[in-house]
């Protein structure tokens, strides 16, 4: 007499679960090959994850992905200890079709992911080691730090402005501001007993942000002199226009410049390449692509501006673009030139030499 077999074996086969990640909970849909499985709510923990596609897939091969975002890359190692083979992809990344786009849930987020992965649709973003992602917290902590000050400085200022409280004659240039002097002038300033306790409290508040500017600032001078950075530290500060600071926040958020085919891919990260608009035989380039990585676009910007002043070569090709564009434009192009030099002295393990123009 014949019996029903129940156990399963999926040997060979690949699961592909899609997720939609949240603080609290996952949206996760899964495909078995060209079939959409199921679409489940689940909490946001990997290991249930693999608990669920062990017990009703077991012996499977499972490939799973989600969207960049707030919730790092923890989830994605440990999905990767727990044998899954994850990636992560860019939101912009993920094909979405206008209905989904106009029609916009959980539920259709994370089949469009699963769907998109079952047809190798998705190009995986770079997944930095967990050392350099504690690094990196560090760098990202002391900027967190000097936006906050420069807000409560501009508070401050604000507060004076709005009460009628002018500026004495030797704090009148921008240099003075902030200074031992200028502090003491303003822990001195009189209003009233209300407004006295609320410019106090943003006083007390920038002594303390400075403060703790301060002791990161030290920590991550410690750190740019261990091993992991010291050789390459020096190589980017050859390059004019990087200092320690810059060098340490391209250092952690590149992690390795292998990682870039060339230069254009480089620009391309970091978002300092324009938008092109093609239609039949129109072909238009418009302002720098809204893509890339902020951060390094804004400071690869101002360390363009420093380098033209150091840099003959660079001054001089400055001079040369200004004279056939705006010179906002000009130092894009600059910051280009600065990005290949510093590909260069990394790829190389090179010093930058400046040229000198005949």
């Amino acid at each position: 007499m014949q019996t029903q077999r129940k156990e399963l074996n999926f040997n060979g086969q690949n699961i592909y679960p899609g997720i939609d990640g949240h603080l609290k909970s996952w949206q996760v849909s899964v495909m078995i090959e060209n079939i959409m499985f199921k679409t489940f709510v689940q909490p946001a923990c990997p290991k249930t994850l693999h608990q669920y596609l062990t017990k009703n897939f077991p012996g499977g091969t499972y490939h799973s992905a989600y969207e960049a975002g707030f919730c790092g890359f923890w989830a994605h190692n440990e999905l990767i200890r727990f044998g899954v083979k994850s990636i992560i992809a860019s939101p912009s990344d993920i094909p979405t079709t206008g209905k989904e786009k106009v029609q916009k849930t959980d539920a259709r987020d994370s089949r469009k992911i699963v769907r998109s992965l079952r047809n190798g649709d998705l190009n995986p973003i770079y997944i930095p080691s967990v050392q350099t992602l504690h690094d990196r917290s560090l760098i990202r902590m002391r900027s967190t730090l000097v936006g906050d000050l420069t807000k409560t400085k501009q508070r401050i200022k604000s507060f004076l402005y709005f009460h009628g409280i002018s500026l004495p004659p030797q704090f009148l240039k921008a240099g003075t501001h902030w200074s031992k002097q200028f502090m003491k002038w303003l822990k001195e300033i009189t209003i009233g007993p209300p407004a006295d306790i609320s410019l106090n409290i943003l006083l007390t508040h920038a002594e303390n942000l400075r403060v703790h500017l301060l002791s990161v600032n030290r920590q991550v001078r410690i750190l740019s002199q261990n091993d992991r950075y010291s050789e390459w530290v020096g190589l980017l500060r050859s390059v004019p226009g990087i200092g320690l600071i810059t060098a340490m926040v391209l250092l952690t958020e590149l992690e390795s410049i292998t990682r870039f085919i060339n230069n254009d891919d480089l620009c391309a990260y970091i978002g300092i390449v324009p938008s092109t608009h093609d239609s039949g035989t129109k072909e238009s380039r418009r302002k720098i692509t809204s893509r890339g990585h902020h951060v390094l676009r804004k400071m690869m910007i101002e360390s363009a501006w420093v380098a033209i002043r150091v840099d003959p070569a660079l001054s001089k090709s400055y001079i040369e673009y200004c004279k056939r564009m705006e010179p906002n434009k000009a130092i894009v192009r600059i910051a280009k030139k600065l990005l290949s030099r510093i590909k260069y002295v990394l790829t190389n393990k090179k010093k930058y030499e400046l040229c000198k123009v005949k």
